[in-house]
């Protein structure tokens, strides 16, 4: 059986609505992340990134990580793409070319929208001087890559001709920028999309989770 480390207020929202999707059967160890605790390694401490046993895992000490019988990853689009081509059928690839166009769209995510769109959210967090200037310079780098999305998207309801892991790990990068609306104002298709990918009832079940879990 599959084994997901990590919380669902972490990157394994990703994996966590990827498996929700796929409906395949998986054990969930909610490793949560060091920094949120006190004394990490107090010995009344949940499992956490800096755990010993969580280290012999993921010496990085970062979640998600997945355990595949030998087989262990631990970066989380990569567990999403995995996860999707053994278990996923038509919401994996079907070829070798929607192997390597999801693997493109998974890369694009990661470099192009999730920096820009983590400095929108961690500064609508943590209010840094100079605020406006973050966001207006987050907001700037975005729309090239949104501009991407939204040319690709119009005409189209999904990335490829159905909906696939592609349109989940573009979507939670995206979902950073969201709690500040002129990023993606200038994008109805995009907005349009992340929409309708946050309507599937699986999203709507890890995001359910993800709110009962504490701050």
């Amino acid at each position: 059986m599959l084994t997901l480390y990590g919380v669902y207020r972490s990157r394994a929202s990703r994996p966590l609505w990827v498996l929700l999707e796929c409906q395949v059967p998986f054990a969930h160890v909610p490793v949560t992340q060091a920094y949120r605790l006190a004394d990490p390694l107090a010995a009344d401490a949940p499992l956490n990134t800096a755990s010993p046993g969580f280290l012999a895992i993921n010496p990085s000490g970062q979640v998600p990580a997945l355990r595949d019988g030998a087989l262990v990853l631990t970066e989380s689009l990569a567990i999403c793409l995995h996860i999707a081509r053994k278990h996923g059928g038509a919401f994996g690839p079907q070829s070798d070319d929607e192997t390597a166009l999801m693997e493109n769209w998974a890369l694009f995510a990661a470099t192009a929208i999730e920096p820009p769109a983590l400095d929108i959210l961690y500064t609508l967090r943590d209010k840094p001087e100079g605020s406006d200037a973050i966001l207006a310079a987050a907001c700037d780098r975005l729309k090239g890559p949104l501009a991407r999305i939204e040319a690709h998207l119009t005409g189209r309801d999904w990335l490829f001709d159905r909906f696939t892991v592609a349109d989940i790990v573009l979507a939670e990068c995206v979902r950073y920028a969201t709690g500040h609306a002129p990023a993606l104002a200038d994008f109805p298709q995009t907005r349009r999309w992340l929409a309708a990918a946050q309507a599937r009832p699986a999203f709507q079940t890890m995001w359910a989770a993800r709110l009962a879990e504490p701050d």
